[in-house]
């Protein structure tokens, strides 16, 4: 794949798109309103469209190493808001995968240089998880086990956020923990209760 195939592929889908819709584009055009906020991995191999089944329009997308939802990062934190809050999106969606390269990277005892701030994120999911994640032996259920608590920790995380807090409140918006299986190809809902830890971290957490 180079430049000039891109742009080549680019006139193919143009063509694909108005050959089932004269009017995709001017569509398009005339604004968003999606359904989902997805919160990813910028792992070349996860794409939120792809993997969901869902076409330009249906989701607001972040994407970044082992997607994360740090309060202290101005990128998703603007992302979040204006799709809570401005597009109002009904369900955010954090949705890691096995075989995620910042998990792993995040396991290792070594210097990455500037890496070493944003994957300290992970290895405090680690700290907090010490007990469960030392008791797997196997290394590779360990690591997939870490994919798994770290989209709990990032849904948590947009839990403590005042814009999720007010949405949750007054038009019922859900979060959503995923993880993409890279092997399968198969979505995986954690099922984690957001009841119950909404209600444990109320008392310290409560914006709204």
């Amino acid at each position: 794949m180079n430049v000039a195939e891109v742009f080549k592929n680019n006139e193919k889908w143009i063509a694909e798109k108005l050959s089932i819709n004269p009017d995709y584009f001017s569509d398009l055009a005339k604004g968003q309103s999606p359904e989902f906020l997805y919160i990813g991995c910028s792992d070349s191999r996860v794409t939120a469209e792809d993997l969901m089944g869902i076409q330009p329009g249906q989701a607001f997308v972040h994407r970044n190493i082992a997607n994360l939802v740090n309060n202290v990062d101005l990128s998703v934190m603007t992302v979040l808001n204006y799709a809570v809050r401005h597009l109002k999106v009904n369900h955010i969606v954090v949705c890691g995968h096995y075989n995620c390269g910042g998990v792993k990277a995040a396991m290792q005892p070594a210097d990455l240089g500037i890496l070493n701030p944003w994957l300290r994120n992970i290895r405090d999911v680690y700290r907090l998880h010490k007990d469960e994640l030392n008791a797997i032996a196997d290394e590779d259920a360990r690591y997939n086990r870490l994919v798994e608590l770290n989209v709990q920790e990032q849904c948590v995380n947009l839990l403590k956020t005042a814009a999720v807090q007010e949405a949750i409140v007054h038009r019922g918006l859900t979060v959503q923990g995923w993880v993409f299986d890279i092997r399968t190809g198969r979505l995986i809902d954690l099922k984690i209760d957001f009841e119950k830890i909404l209600k444990d971290i109320t008392e310290i957490y409560k914006l709204y």
